[in-house]
């Protein structure tokens, strides 16, 4: 063959039996050559079959979420592009115009964002309610109902809902529950376990865990209602990449051991800070006098590793703050190894209306604090010198 054809076809061997590579091969393939066109035609049947397209699964994606359905406790799961991609599947698939949701209140501001796009493009109708109360959700629900969103740990209050209860009432109603278990990650709570029907994450936050990786998976409890949701997420096209997925499964052997880390530090940094007298208050669910300790002690197995915090001199002294920390790096993410912080109103949450933001919990001084795996007492120090400069 000439030099010109050999380029293009490389020699790519098969795996040698008898041996496994440790690590999960990264299949950087768009697409999958087919020895028949039989056998082409029906590997497009559905998401089980054989790889067709990376749009419609792939090797390396498919190790992801079996992994990630594993340790979710569900039967099977999709990954995204981003957590928002996740998020947003999911709501397109299940709902059509005219449909009713009801939502937490307290949500992150990219959930609140579709929520409030669907209302306005699709007369999808929303309602929100603070979460804790199941009889609140039960004299909310009608015929049209089809969703109800949670999340485990809400961004950035800390508030912590009614798992059990509102799960219970959602199937008494046949409403599909779907719980945001971002920031607990499987490790501090597996919401299916109090009954939800499908659990998204953003893996950008503490699954991947080192800030060099944009993701997302939904977990489902069942395989037939995954299977509702993947033909319009194929139509979307925010899968994921294999390389995302594979730097995913990289830091998954370690999320235990960091989840533990964040939860020390944010433990030690939570208690300090509720001392200080700059400090009007502080948002951490395993924090006594938080208003919702009681559930978060039931149904997660640590505080998790983000801290918010009020400041007495409102917008402009948390945004002072930001910007006088030195360890601590201003950035909008979470859930990396690295200390984070970030002022909501103004950021992730700029999508909120003042009266949005008031019903939400989220006051104009509110700094959101995501704990690294750094030694707390070197973050305190930084918090202090921030918290003293005039």
């Amino acid at each position: 063959m000439d030099m010109q054809t050999r380029a293009v076809h490389i020699l790519n061997e098969p795996m040698p039996s008898g041996s496994q590579p440790l690590s999960v091969p990264i299949v950087q393939s768009s697409a999958f050559a087919f020895d028949s066109a039989d056998a082409l035609a029906g590997a497009m049947a559905g998401p089980d079959g054989p790889y067709v397209y990376s749009r419609r699964g792939n090797p390396t994606v498919r190790a992801l979420e079996r992994t990630l359905a594993a340790l979710e406790g569900g039967a099977a799961a999709i990954a995204f592009a981003s957590g928002m991609g996740a998020i947003s599947g999911v709501l397109l698939s299940l709902l059509r115009p005219g449909d009713h949701v009801v939502a937490q209140r307290c949500l992150y501001g990219g959930t609140y964002a579709v929520l409030s796009d669907l209302a306005a493009r699709y007369g999808v109708e929303v309602e929100y309610v603070r979460g804790d109360d199941p009889a609140e959700f039960e004299r909310l629900v009608r015929p049209t109902t089809r969703v109800l969103h949670l999340e485990t740990i809400a961004n950035p209050t800390g508030q912590v809902p009614d798992l059990p209860g509102l799960s219970a009432a959602a199937r008494r109603h046949g409403v599909v529950s779907v719980v945001d278990n971002s920031l607990a990650s499987p490790v501090l709570c597996r919401p299916m376990e109090h009954g939800a029907d499908v659990v998204v994450h953003s893996t950008t936050k503490y699954l991947a865990g080192h800030s060099d990786v944009l993701g997302g998976v939904a977990v489902f409890a069942d395989v037939e209602l995954r299977d509702r949701v993947w033909p319009r997420t194929v139509e979307l096209g925010a899968c994921a990449d294999p390389f995302a997925a594979w730097l995913t499964l990289r830091g998954l052997p370690s999320l235990p051991l960091r989840m533990r880390q964040h939860c020390a530090g944010a433990r030690l940094l939570a208690g300090r800070l509720a001392e200080h007298e700059q400090v009007t208050a502080v948002h951490w669910p395993w924090l006594p006098g938080h208003p919702s300790y009681d559930l978060a002690r039931k149904v997660l197995s640590g505080g998790g590793g983000m801290v918010s915090f009020e400041l007495a001199g409102g917008r402009a002294a948390g945004r002072a703050f930001i910007e006088r920390v030195r360890l601590a790096r201003l950035a909008l993410s979470l859930g990396g190894v690295e200390t984070l912080v970030a002022h909501p109103a103004s950021t992730s949450h700029r999508e909120l209306g003042e009266e949005a933001l008031a019903a939400a919990g989220i006051g104009a001084g509110t700094v959101r604090m995501s704990v690294g795996i750094e030694h707390p007492d070197d973050l305190w120090r930084d918090i202090e010198q921030a918290l003293v400069r005039p």
